[in-house]
Protein backbone atom coordinates (compact mmCIF):
# COMPACT_ATOMS: atom_id res chain seq x y z
CA UNK A 1 0.00 0.00 0.00
CA UNK A 2 1.43 3.34 -1.15
CA UNK A 3 1.64 6.50 1.08
CA UNK A 4 -0.66 8.09 -0.63
CA UNK A 5 -3.21 5.48 -0.25
CA UNK A 6 -2.20 5.21 3.71
CA UNK A 7 -2.47 8.69 4.26
CA UNK A 8 -5.48 9.27 2.76
CA UNK A 9 -7.08 6.08 5.11
CA UNK A 10 -6.17 8.17 7.54
CA UNK A 11 -7.28 11.25 6.94
CA UNK A 12 -10.77 9.60 5.67
CA UNK A 13 -10.75 7.91 9.10
CA UNK A 14 -10.31 11.07 10.99
CA UNK A 15 -12.82 13.00 9.35
CA UNK A 16 -15.38 10.49 9.61
CA UNK A 17 -14.79 10.30 13.44
CA UNK A 18 -14.81 13.85 13.99
CA UNK A 19 -18.04 14.46 11.83
CA UNK A 20 -20.34 11.57 13.25
CA UNK A 21 -18.65 11.93 16.94
CA UNK A 22 -19.61 15.66 16.77
CA UNK A 23 -23.13 15.11 15.10
CA UNK A 24 -24.11 13.28 18.27
CA UNK A 25 -22.35 15.28 20.40
CA UNK A 26 -24.37 18.21 18.88
CA UNK A 27 -27.50 16.46 19.61
CA UNK A 28 -26.91 15.87 23.33
CA UNK A 29 -25.34 19.55 24.02
CA UNK A 30 -28.54 21.27 22.24
CA UNK A 31 -31.03 19.00 24.23
CA UNK A 32 -28.74 20.06 27.53
CA UNK A 33 -29.28 23.70 26.83
CA UNK A 34 -33.42 23.14 27.21
CA UNK A 35 -32.85 21.47 30.57
CA UNK A 36 -31.85 17.80 29.23
CA UNK A 37 -29.22 16.44 31.44
CA UNK A 38 -29.18 12.74 30.20
CA UNK A 39 -26.23 13.06 27.94
CA UNK A 40 -24.10 14.93 30.18
CA UNK A 41 -25.10 12.50 32.91
CA UNK A 42 -23.91 9.35 31.30
CA UNK A 43 -20.67 11.20 29.93
CA UNK A 44 -21.80 11.27 26.11
CA UNK A 45 -21.21 15.35 25.99
CA UNK A 46 -16.95 14.01 26.05
CA UNK A 47 -14.84 14.70 23.06
CA UNK A 48 -13.65 11.03 23.72
CA UNK A 49 -14.55 8.83 20.55
CA UNK A 50 -14.58 5.93 22.43
CA UNK A 51 -17.34 6.84 24.07
CA UNK A 52 -19.65 6.97 20.92
CA UNK A 53 -18.27 4.21 18.61
CA UNK A 54 -20.69 1.97 17.60
CA UNK A 55 -19.57 -1.26 15.90
CA UNK A 56 -21.77 -1.47 12.76
CA UNK A 57 -21.84 2.43 11.91
CA UNK A 58 -18.45 3.89 13.12
CA UNK A 59 -16.05 0.60 11.94
CA UNK A 60 -18.25 -2.08 9.51
CA UNK A 61 -20.26 -0.35 7.42
CA UNK A 62 -17.38 2.22 6.81
CA UNK A 63 -14.82 -0.47 6.02
CA UNK A 64 -17.21 -2.08 4.09
CA UNK A 65 -17.92 1.11 2.17
CA UNK A 66 -14.03 1.35 1.64
CA UNK A 67 -13.52 -2.32 0.48
CA UNK A 68 -15.98 -1.57 -2.22
CA UNK A 69 -14.66 1.07 -3.61
CA UNK A 70 -17.84 3.75 -2.56
CA UNK A 71 -17.60 6.77 -4.32
CA UNK A 72 -18.03 8.79 -0.09
CA UNK A 73 -18.14 7.33 2.99
CA UNK A 74 -20.72 7.49 5.69
CA UNK A 75 -21.13 6.15 9.31
CA UNK A 76 -23.19 6.70 12.30
CA UNK A 77 -21.59 6.85 15.80
CA UNK A 78 -24.22 5.21 18.76
CA UNK A 79 -27.18 7.68 19.34
CA UNK A 80 -26.53 10.25 22.24
CA UNK A 81 -29.64 9.36 24.89
CA UNK A 82 -32.17 12.38 25.46
CA UNK A 83 -35.26 12.54 27.28
CA UNK A 84 -37.24 14.75 24.64
CA UNK A 85 -40.24 14.92 27.33
CA UNK A 86 -37.80 17.28 28.88
CA UNK A 87 -36.84 19.29 25.76
CA UNK A 88 -40.43 19.97 24.76
CA UNK A 89 -41.39 20.32 28.63
CA UNK A 90 -38.70 23.60 28.62
CA UNK A 91 -38.64 24.70 24.98
CA UNK A 92 -42.05 23.12 23.28
CA UNK A 93 -42.11 21.46 19.99
CA UNK A 94 -39.75 23.64 18.66
CA UNK A 95 -36.89 22.64 20.70
CA UNK A 96 -37.36 19.58 19.69
CA UNK A 97 -37.07 20.50 16.13
CA UNK A 98 -33.80 21.83 16.99
CA UNK A 99 -32.06 19.16 18.98
CA UNK A 100 -33.37 16.97 15.98
CA UNK A 101 -31.58 18.85 13.43
CA UNK A 102 -28.38 19.96 15.41
CA UNK A 103 -25.95 17.47 14.13
CA UNK A 104 -27.15 18.32 10.89
CA UNK A 105 -26.54 21.83 11.50
CA UNK A 106 -23.33 20.79 12.50
CA UNK A 107 -21.97 18.85 9.45
CA UNK A 108 -23.16 21.53 7.40
CA UNK A 109 -21.19 24.29 9.59
CA UNK A 110 -17.77 21.50 9.25
CA UNK A 111 -18.36 20.89 5.64
CA UNK A 112 -18.09 24.91 4.97
CA UNK A 113 -15.77 25.27 6.46
CA UNK A 114 -13.31 22.74 5.63
CA UNK A 115 -14.37 23.70 2.12
CA UNK A 116 -13.60 27.41 3.17
CA UNK A 117 -9.31 26.22 4.11
CA UNK A 118 -9.23 23.57 1.25
CA UNK A 119 -7.97 26.06 -1.14
CA UNK A 120 -5.14 27.55 0.86
CA UNK A 121 -4.04 23.85 1.60
CA UNK A 122 -3.37 23.28 -2.21
CA UNK A 123 -1.40 22.17 -3.63
CA UNK A 124 0.48 20.23 -0.85
CA UNK A 125 4.15 20.08 -0.79
CA UNK A 126 4.81 17.61 2.24
CA UNK A 127 3.36 14.57 3.77
CA UNK A 128 1.58 16.79 6.69
CA UNK A 129 0.35 19.20 3.98
CA UNK A 130 -0.75 16.34 2.11
CA UNK A 131 -3.00 14.66 4.78
CA UNK A 132 -4.05 18.06 5.76
CA UNK A 133 -5.55 18.71 2.22
CA UNK A 134 -6.98 15.10 2.47
CA UNK A 135 -8.22 15.87 5.61
CA UNK A 136 -9.86 19.06 4.41
CA UNK A 137 -11.29 17.02 1.38
CA UNK A 138 -12.95 14.03 2.76
CA UNK A 139 -14.42 16.47 5.51
CA UNK A 140 -16.35 18.11 2.82
CA UNK A 141 -17.84 15.22 1.51
CA UNK A 142 -18.45 13.16 4.53
CA UNK A 143 -20.09 15.80 6.04
CA UNK A 144 -22.28 17.28 3.03
CA UNK A 145 -23.10 13.88 2.45
CA UNK A 146 -23.99 12.92 6.49
CA UNK A 147 -25.76 16.09 6.36
CA UNK A 148 -28.04 14.82 3.37
CA UNK A 149 -28.83 11.51 4.47
CA UNK A 150 -29.22 12.44 7.94
CA UNK A 151 -32.15 14.85 6.45
CA UNK A 152 -34.47 12.00 4.89
CA UNK A 153 -37.24 11.75 6.55
CA UNK A 154 -37.29 8.11 7.17
CA UNK A 155 -36.96 6.75 10.78
CA UNK A 156 -34.97 6.52 12.97
CA UNK A 157 -33.37 9.85 10.77
CA UNK A 158 -32.53 13.18 12.08
CA UNK A 159 -35.06 14.41 9.29
CA UNK A 160 -37.81 12.02 10.29
CA UNK A 161 -37.59 13.55 13.85
CA UNK A 162 -37.49 17.04 12.69
CA UNK A 163 -40.77 15.95 10.71
CA UNK A 164 -42.95 14.57 13.27
CA UNK A 165 -42.04 17.39 15.86
CA UNK A 166 -43.29 20.08 13.46
CA UNK A 167 -46.12 18.10 12.61
CA UNK A 168 -46.95 17.76 16.06
CA UNK A 169 -46.24 21.67 16.51
CA UNK A 170 -48.84 22.51 13.56
CA UNK A 171 -51.31 20.41 15.23
CA UNK A 172 -51.26 17.73 12.63
CA UNK A 173 -52.53 14.92 14.91
CA UNK A 174 -53.67 12.46 11.74
CA UNK A 175 -50.34 12.68 9.98
CA UNK A 176 -48.38 12.12 13.36
CA UNK A 177 -50.11 9.08 13.86
CA UNK A 178 -49.95 7.38 11.05
CA UNK A 179 -46.19 9.15 10.83
CA UNK A 180 -45.43 7.03 13.58
CA UNK A 181 -46.64 3.59 12.52
CA UNK A 182 -43.87 4.26 10.09
CA UNK A 183 -40.88 3.70 12.89
CA UNK A 184 -41.33 -0.06 13.11
CA UNK A 185 -40.51 -0.72 9.20
CA UNK A 186 -37.67 2.45 8.96
CA UNK A 187 -34.62 0.84 8.93
CA UNK A 188 -36.50 -2.03 6.69
CA UNK A 189 -37.27 0.55 4.37
CA UNK A 190 -33.85 2.67 4.73
CA UNK A 191 -31.83 -0.32 3.72
CA UNK A 192 -33.94 -1.09 1.19
CA UNK A 193 -33.59 2.87 -0.44
CA UNK A 194 -29.67 2.42 0.29
CA UNK A 195 -29.34 -0.62 -2.04
CA UNK A 196 -31.55 0.75 -4.80
CA UNK A 197 -31.21 2.99 -7.48
CA UNK A 198 -33.41 5.25 -5.57
CA UNK A 199 -30.56 6.26 -3.10
CA UNK A 200 -29.01 8.48 -6.12
CA UNK A 201 -31.99 9.94 -6.49
CA UNK A 202 -32.34 10.71 -2.06
CA UNK A 203 -28.40 11.55 -2.61
CA UNK A 204 -28.55 14.36 -5.50
CA UNK A 205 -28.32 16.91 -2.95
CA UNK A 206 -25.09 15.90 -2.53
CA UNK A 207 -23.95 17.41 -5.36
CA UNK A 208 -25.71 20.50 -5.72
CA UNK A 209 -24.21 21.58 -2.28
CA UNK A 210 -20.57 20.72 -3.06
CA UNK A 211 -20.68 23.16 -6.44
CA UNK A 212 -22.20 25.82 -4.07
CA UNK A 213 -19.27 25.26 -1.42
CA UNK A 214 -16.14 23.97 -2.99
CA UNK A 215 -14.53 26.67 -5.29
CA UNK A 216 -15.11 26.67 -8.78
Amino acid sequence: MSEVELLKIAASVLALVISIVGHEIMHGWVAYRYGDTTAKSMGRLSINPLRHIDPVGTILVPALLYAVHAPFLFGWAKPVPINMNTVIRNGGYGAAIAVSLAGITYNLILAVLAATLLPLAYPPHSLISAFVYLFLAQSVMINVVLAVFNLWPIPPLDGSQALHFFAAKMGWRSFVQAYEKIYPYGMIILFAILFTPLSNILFAPVGWILRMILPG
